[in-house]
């Protein structure tokens, strides 16, 4: 049998030789300001644009799971998975926290990115996209193809986690600490669970062929609706009015490169973003090879608000 024939026949189990901690959050936004990063108004809108993009999304993947979750014959994967789904749901809340109770006490109106992300989540990729019936002999492979969707974005979310919590530099410029422990409490999370959504899609019946147009799909989708985002929220500050972002248009684009290259540590490029997708095209392609546990687990143990949490849930 090939080698691409094996990949497409995979069926695999968890891969995971430890337990998924779920864990419960609280973040108090009450003194972070705009700009979080102090004189970096540009990155911090940026990075302030994943609290808009990340709930509707999270959301879903917690729908999506839980309706194939009798499907899984893996007992430690179905495990993996009800502990996913916790950590998500965890996610999606602190996230809305940040735009209930600090972006919008801040006059940053933030419904209109919402909106558009709730369209993605709940018509275009909802089990009835746009409305329409899938045909039930269909019906899997929409799910797959999702589920497919999922493990690619998982990628994305693991590289992204990777960056934040190695990234020392926001802290010593004076970040805000708040918002520096949610990003790295999120991406040590990623990092945590980064093999279930691989694990899911092969375990299911996911090839390998299909992460090269899942691959092109995720990076149009995510890069675009993050720089739209940012755009909108970039427009309501006095600061950008002479720009006038929107994400087709070359300015918003032009900048976030150039910030990248004058010093990657403030925020990655788009072009290292897109090249981290090449080893998830490889056949040898392991999530295990892309960050320590041991890094994101040291980092879980002693976040801020993890540790609010705690008195909160005894």
């Amino acid at each position: 049998m090939s080698l691409l024939s094996r990949l497409k026949n995979s069926r695999i189990g968890s891969s995971i030789q430890y337990h998924i901690k779920p864990r419960k959050v609280k973040f108090e936004w009450q003194d972070t300001p705009i700009d979080w990063i102090p004189n970096q108004a540009f990155v911090s809108y940026f990075i302030n644009e994943i609290n808009m993009i990340l709930p509707a999304g999270e959301f879903w993947f917690c729908r999506l799971y839980n309706k194939v979750l009798p499907q899984i014959s893996d007992e430690k994967l179905a495990e993996d998975v009800r502990a996913f789904i916790r950590q998500e749901a965890m996610h999606a809340q602190a996230h809305s926290s940040a735009n209930k109770e600090y972006l919008t006490v801040r006059n940053i109106q933030v419904q209109r990115n919402l909106d558009v992300m709730d369209y993605v989540f709940t018509q275009l990729l909802a089990d009835q996209p746009l409305g329409y019936t899938v045909p039930k002999p269909l019906e899997k492979q929409w799910d797959l193809f999702r589920l497919g969707i999922i493990a690619t974005v998982e990628h994305m979310t693991c590289v992204l986690g990777k960056y934040v919590l190695y990234n020392t530099y926001w802290e010593e410029l004076g970040a805000d600490p708040s918002m520096l422990d949610l990003v790295k409490w999120h991406g040590a999370e990623e990092i945590e669970h980064r093999s279930v959504a691989f694990d899911l899609y092969r375990h299911l019946g996911g090839g390998y062929i299909s992460r090269y147009y899942q691959s092109v799909i995720v990076i149009g989708l995510v890069l675009g609706l993050w720089v739209d985002g940012a755009a909108n929220i970039l427009n309501q500050d006095p600061r950008f009015k002479e720009n006038k972002a929107a994400v087709y248009k070359p300015w918003i684009w032009l900048e976030w490169y150039n910030i990248s290259q004058q010093d990657n540590r403030l925020m990655p490029s788009p072009l290292w973003l897109i090249s981290q997708q090449l080893g998830y095209l490889m056949p040898w392609y392991d999530p295990v090879h892309e960050a320590k546990t041991e890094d994101a687990l040291a980092y879980l143990d002693r976040s801020p608000a993890a540790k609010r949490a705690l008195p909160k849930v005894a």
